[in-house]
Formats: C-alpha cells, structure tokens, sequence
C-alpha cells in the first residue's frame, strides 16, 4: 500500500506502510515464544516421566530383591526347623539304640573271653586225647571233630568276633556323632581343634562317600581356635557330600590343612566332573543347583558360605571342567 510520494530530483521515493507487517512479525514471535515454551514444557515433563519411570524400575529392582531375601529368608527358616527336627529324631534314635549297644558291646567282650577259654580246653583235650592208646575212641573223636570241623571253626570265631566288636564300636560311634549332631544349635562359641571336626563329618558322610571315592587325609599341626565345631562340621559334610555327587564312579577326595599366617586353610579337592566357568560366581548364590528338581535345594554352598562368613573366614573355589574341582577355606586363629 502507497500512502505518499514525493518528487525529488528526477525520481521517486516511495514510503510503505509498515504496520501490517509489524503486526504480522509480532504475531510470529509470540507464537514462536509459545511453541518454544510447549516444546520446553514437553521436554520437562518426559524428563519428569524418564525420572518417574526409573525410580519405579528402581523400587520394583528393590521389592524383587527384597522378595527374593524373604523367600531366601524363609527357606532357610524351613532348612533351621527341618535341621532341628532332624536332631531331636537323631537323639531319639541315638537313646534307643545307645541302651541295646551297651548290653551287646559288654556281652561280646565277656564271649570272647570264653571263647578263648573253650578254645584252649580244646586243644589240650586234642592232645590228651593224642596221648591215650585206644584208637578207636581216638579214631571216633577225630571223625567226629572232622565232621564239626571245629579246626576251622576255631580259626573262624576270633575273625568273628572281632568283626562284631568293630562293628559295635563303629555304632557306638555313629551315636556319638548322632548326640553331637542333635545338640549342634545348643552349641557354644569355644576352643576346638579343626582336625578333630573334619574327622568328625568324614565319619558321618563315609557310608555314602565309601561307594564312590578314596579319602586321603592330609592333616597339619594345627592350633586350637575359636568355632562353632559343629558348624565347621556342616561346612565339611556339605562341601564332601559335593565331591561325592561330583565322581561319576571311582573318583579320589583329598583334605589338606594348615596352619599359615595366624589362620587355619582347609583345602578340600576332588577329581569330579567339575564346575562350568558360568557357574562359579553362582554357586554360593541361595537356590542355585545344576541339579535335577527335588535333588537338591540350592542352600547347601549358600550356608557354607554364611557359616564361614560368621567366623571371620573366607571361602574361594577353582575348577576346571573334566579335572576336578578345589575349595579353599582359611579361618583366623582367635
């Protein structure tokens, strides 16, 4: 739109009306101004929904872990009460046969005393006998002692009872470690030799163990220290009960321990199958178990680690897939 001209010199000049396009420039901006700050908005309110968004992947990472430990938690509750019942049966059954065991223990050393009384009236009746010149009551005598065969069963009955008086002496030890077994909670924090508690839980995981491997013991001097024994018991039990799963047949178990650096190392080693790489920083995981389902409940490494945890220790594994596999356990001396 022209509103004025004006002739200067031989031209023109000419004046425009800048007030429609001020207004239309004005109008741009502010709608400009306005998208800018739609835009600014928008972007606070995703960052506000991306920050929401990770607190609730947060709070969900925290009730899931929080979860896990209350199953965790409650497991291992059942696993305490189960343990407990199990103590309370293994007393039981320790009483029961305790009393038997006594009478047969006293009985078998009292027989063999008489065996051996009867066997030497025996042999001096054989020689009298040798002695006399009727030879056909010694002939009958001899027949008859053939058709006894009283030479073998006098070589026989000391192997006998022998054999049953180990055999007594061995329940009487399985009772033993049954009462120590079913008092394990009631257990003070106290003085023990290591040694004496690995040999504690070889004794009782040996009528499994027997089948499938030899157990050599290689035991240094070691220092008394401050434990729950029978945890360290646990601790043992658990780690050779896995060895023994480990062997596909005949296999070799080895217990090495020392007194090094005011601790006490336990190093237990087999030659099972062994342990994949991926496995190893799982396997002190609660639950976790390459097992079948209802073979094992994934606890028992879990509690060895938490039992060693407790005494101030430390538990580590190596192995290799076909060869074997090693745990090592160092406990400070206290």
């Amino acid at each position: 739109m022209i509103s004025k001209a004006e002739a200067i010199g031989n031209g023109y000049v000419i004046v425009i009306s800048l007030s429609g396009k001020e207004s239309y420039l004005f109008m741009m901006k502010k709608m400009e101004d306005t998208l800018k700050k739609n835009q600014e908005e928008l972007i606070k309110k995703n960052k506000e929904i991306d920050e929401s968004r990770e607190k609730i992947q947060l709070t969900l990472e925290k009730l899931g872990k929080t979860y896990e430990e209350l199953k965790a938690s409650q497991l291992k509750i059942l696993q305490q009460e189960k343990m407990a019942s199990i103590g309370q049966l293994a007393a039981g059954v320790a009483h029961e046969i305790n009393n038997p065991m006594a009478f047969i223990s006293s009985n078998l050393g009292t027989l063999d005393k008489y065996i051996n009384r009867l066997i030497n009236f025996i042999q001096t009746q054989s020689e009298v006998i040798k002695s006399l010149k009727d030879m056909k009551a010694i002939d009958k005598i001899e027949e008859k002692r053939k058709e006894l065969k009283l030479d073998h069963v006098i070589e026989d009955v000391k192997g006998l009872i022998a054999e049953s008086v180990d055999g007594s002496e061995r329940v009487k030890k399985i009772i033993h470690e049954l009462n120590c077994f079913s008092r394990m909670n009631e257990e003070e924090y106290k003085k023990a030799d290591i040694n004496k508690c690995i040999e504690s839980a070889a004794s009782i995981v040996w009528p499994e163990l027997k089948y499938k491997a030899t157990l050599k013991k290689d035991y240094g001097t070691l220092p008394l220290t401050k434990c729950h024994p029978h945890q360290i018991n646990q601790v043992i039990v658990n780690l050779l009960i896995n060895a023994v799963n480990s062997i596909e047949e005949q296999g070799k178990i080895t217990i090495k321990t020392r007194d090094k650096n005011q601790s006490i190392w336990i190093e237990l080693s087999d030659n099972g199958r062994g342990i994949p790489e991926g496995n190893l920083s799982k396997i002190f995981e609660p639950f976790f178990t390459t097992k079948d389902i209802g073979k094992g409940t994934g606890l028992g490494l879990s509690i060895t680690y938490e039992i060693i945890q407790r005494h101030k220790g430390d538990i580590t594994v190596k192995s290799e897939v076909g060869r074997g596999t090693t745990f090592t356990i160092r406990i400070p001396v206290i």
